[in-house]
């Protein structure tokens, strides 16, 4: 195929040896299957902030870190400059996380290099070789929404103990190989101690995963794993081997059920759109 533009200088130096064929497109990246070091890998190309359409870019960057005064003050300007500068942060967001989470025993494809704008790393495939499904291409039984679930809930729980909250995660950004879900799409992971939105992000995270392996497995729909997470975590006590029980006790304060479910629901509409827009592109 024709090599696209964004790709073609790793092509001249060497790091991509062949660009096989597009995978997925939309309003954040454009995706392909490549040839490089010898093995198959995917390259996501980051599209420029004005062709891409995560419009609450606000909440997730706040508590992350910029390299200089002169770089904080063009980014709260909004100049050109500063656009572009937040653009950096913003992939740069996603590659750090890759690397940390990777470390940390995260299910996450393994990130191999970054260069202007374009991620090479490891693609996810099924036991046949090709791109793994996401999440909400498959029908499960009970048994495997229950198991999936208990995996996730289990990465959710290793991310915070690296810092770290998805602050998207639904069954649109999961994909499922032979040994089960992995988690894609990080750039707007938010830092857990210094983003105010975190405990709602995590709540809204756990219950899109409630949520939806709910459908299939009922008795998810009643649980409060996110407030249990949240509590163990601030109390310092969080750990990858912590037990969870699902059920929260750490509070006489009533849950706002309402509210957590239009979360729930906004983010939902928010990745339904974005699958619509890799459709159409």
């Amino acid at each position: 195929m024709k090599i696209p533009k964004r790709l073609e200088p790793l092509v001249q130096d060497g790091l991509i040896d062949e660009v096989i064929r597009p995978l997925k497109s939309g309003k954040e990246a454009a995706v392909y299957v490549v040839h490089a070091d010898g093995a198959v890998r995917c390259a996501k190309v980051y599209k420029e902030a004005n062709q891409r359409g995560f419009h609450k870019q606000v909440l997730y960057s706040e508590g992350r870190k910029v390299r200089n005064s002169r770089q904080a003050r063009a980014m709260a300007k909004g100049s050109r400059y500063g656009r572009q500068q937040q653009e950096d942060v913003w992939q740069n967001t996603e590659v750090d996380a890759l690397y940390r989470l990777a470390a940390a025993g995260v299910r996450v494809p393994k990130p191999h290099l970054y260069v202007e704008g374009v991620l090479l790393m490891e693609l996810v495939t099924d036991d046949e070789g090709n791109a793994a499904p996401r999440l909400n291409d498959l029908d499960l039984t009970g048994e495997q929404a229950l198991r999936y679930h208990e995996i996730l809930l289990k990465d959710v729980v290793r991310m915070l103990c690296s810092g770290l909250v998805h602050g998207d995660l639904s069954e649109f950004n999961i994909l499922v190989d032979q040994d089960g879900p992995v988690i894609i799409d990080l750039p707007q992971a938010v830092d857990a101690a210094a983003n105010n939105n975190a405990a709602r992000m995590l709540e809204r995270d756990v219950g899109n995963l409630a949520a939806y392996f709910g459908q299939f497995a009922p008795e998810l729909l009643s649980t409060s794993y996110a407030k249990e997470i949240w509590y163990i975590y601030e109390s310092g006590a969080l750990t990858p081997e912590i037990k969870l029980t699902g059920h929260f006790k750490g509070t006489n304060k009533e849950v706002d059920i309402d509210s957590i479910m239009r979360e729930i629901d906004d983010a939902r509409e928010d990745a339904v759109r974005r699958r619509q827009g890799r459709e159409e592109a």
